[in-house]
């Protein structure tokens, strides 16, 4: 047997996964997976002593018989993972011709600047991780990645936070971000690209997502699902490779507090975000999800396991259907949307008020609802030139269609039946810009983080689109069914 070493200076480089030679010599199947270098030449240390030949496993680990040696490619082609990997010969030092204090004070104490040169045929992934979401998942995620991709795709934003790799890979032409955590987290990278925005030469890179932790409602509205649920990477990383780009609405939010009662000293909690991703809203999910909020905060053991997280929700939004705390809301609001007045009296009294970005909030609710004479749309879909003709509840709902929806609450009730998936919220309004007023304190929330916000000016308006991937659709069940897959699960 004849074990051949090759140099590898990365853990990536040494464990990228690929298929072995196809040979028709008796004891070896072609199928079998190896483990390949990813260096672009192989220092051959050749000891012969049977029929094939082998890579010392500690360095790496590619099978192929003595006889086939002639078909071996001096190149590594990085295997299955090719597409997604950036190879570590395509990373080079930048020059500089900055002094040393500026250089260091421009890019936030990192002393040594590289430069990315991406291979052709391949969008080479940035993999931003947050330990910290989904309890231990995060963790594992990243040691994985760190494994199977150049571990300087790779970046802890626990440590590091997004920019170091944002600026590694700024001028790359070709190339995909996968953010893995909760909604907070996409929202933090997304702010952090806003930030760098002229450091990108050919543009945002798009983002994709792989959904930690609870809730996960952009996750949920770009097809990845509601959590990681310990799927194969390998199949993850092959739905970034098939999925989408679209482009998603973003949303600045400027909240001004009313002179009289900054003189009257009445305070209230700082503003968590100015920029809507998923959704704002007022009243009575805000004042469920303020009060859970002040609890787990004052009683965190209280709060150690989902199904604990459950059961106290349950029994805040009981006691919040009892209290009523934000009963009558039309007297202590006004809302214009595009100019134009809502009636919030209208019907039966309103408890609270969204205003929409995505259609999945609160873990997978569907606050717009189903539109008459159609399906839900999510993604690109065109609106006719003369939209505001057609009727309130016909009109879709669109992440990239500049427009945000603004739905009534009636109650505590009304929301444990809108996430049961039997009724919708009252449809308000659908509009590019909205300016509230509040009259009184109100519990308000974006995003999922709530605070107590007193009387003020409230001003939506639209910030940008940023590009995202959407994951390909899942086969239903009839369908797998019916027809016998060909592929092998990787």
């Amino acid at each position: 047997m004849a074990h051949i070493r090759g140099d590898c200076d990365t853990l990536a480089n040494r464990r990228t996964v690929m298929p072995a030679v196809a040979c028709s010599l008796a004891g070896v199947e072609s199928r079998d997976l190896v483990v390949a270098c990813a260096s672009t030449q192989f220092t051959r240390d050749v000891f012969v002593a049977q029929q094939t030949i082998v890579f010392v496993p500690t360095r790496i680990d590619y099978k192929v018989h003595h006889r086939c040696m002639s078909a071996l490619s001096q190149e590594c082609d990085l295997g299955i993972l090719s597409y997604h990997t950036l190879p570590p010969t395509h990373i080079f030092p930048a020059f500089l011709e900055r002094k040393a204090s500026s250089f260091r004070k421009h890019t936030n104490g990192q002393s040594l600047l590289q430069a990315v040169s991406p291979g052709v045929h391949t969008r080479p992934l940035l993999v931003l991780v947050n330990p910290k979401s989904g309890g231990k998942q995060g963790i594992r995620i990243l040691q994985k990645f760190a494994y199977i991709l150049n571990p300087r795709q790779v970046y802890d934003l626990s440590k590091t936070g997004p920019e170091p790799g944002l600026h590694l890979f700024s001028s790359v032409s070709n190339c995909n971000i996968l953010v893995c955590g909760g909604d907070g987290t996409i929202g933090w990278v997304l702010e952090s690209m806003d930030k760098m925005e002229d450091l990108f030469v050919h543009g945002r890179p798009p983002v994709a997502v792989l959904p930690l932790g609870t809730g996960n409602d952009l996750a949920r509205c770009l097809r990845w699902g509601g959590g990681y649920e310990n799927e194969s990477l390998y199949k993850i990383l092959l739905q970034i490779e098939k999925a989408t780009t679209i482009d998603m609405d973003r949303w600045s939010i400027k909240i001004m507090p009313k002179e009289k009662h900054k003189k009257k000293e009445e305070k209230g909690d700082p503003q968590p975000y100015n920029i809507i991703n998923n959704y704002f809203s007022i009243g009575v999910d805000a004042s469920i999800a303020h009060r859970f909020h002040a609890m787990r905060e004052k009683y965190p053991e209280k709060f150690n396991s989902r199904m604990r997280n459950k059961l106290w929700y349950f029994e805040l939004g009981t006691s919040e259907t009892l209290s009523s705390s934000c009963k009558n809301l039309h007297e202590q609001i006004d809302i214009h949307c595009d100019g134009e007045t809502i009636d919030l009296g209208q019907e039966s009294s309103l408890e609270g008020i969204a205003i929409l970005n995505i259609h999945s909030i609160y873990g997978g609710s569907n606050l717009w609802g189903r539109s008459r004479k159609g399906k839900i749309s999510r993604f690109n879909f065109q609106l006719p030139s003369n939209n505001e003709r057609v009727p309130l509840q016909s009109r879709v709902q669109d992440i990239g269609d500049g427009l945000v929806e603004l739905v009534g609450l009636e109650s505590a009730m009304q929301m444990g039946q809108i996430k049961a998936g039997v009724r919708g919220a009252r449809r308000l309004s659908q509009c590019s810009t909205i300016v509230i007023e509040t009259f009184k304190s109100f519990p308000m929330q974006i995003d999922g983080e709530p605070w107590m916000q007193p009387p003020c000016m409230i001003q939506i308006t639209h910030k940008n689109q940023v590009k995202m991937l959407v994951a390909p659709r899942k086969r239903s069940s009839w369908s797998l069914l019916s027809r016998q897959s060909t592929s092998e699960d990787i």
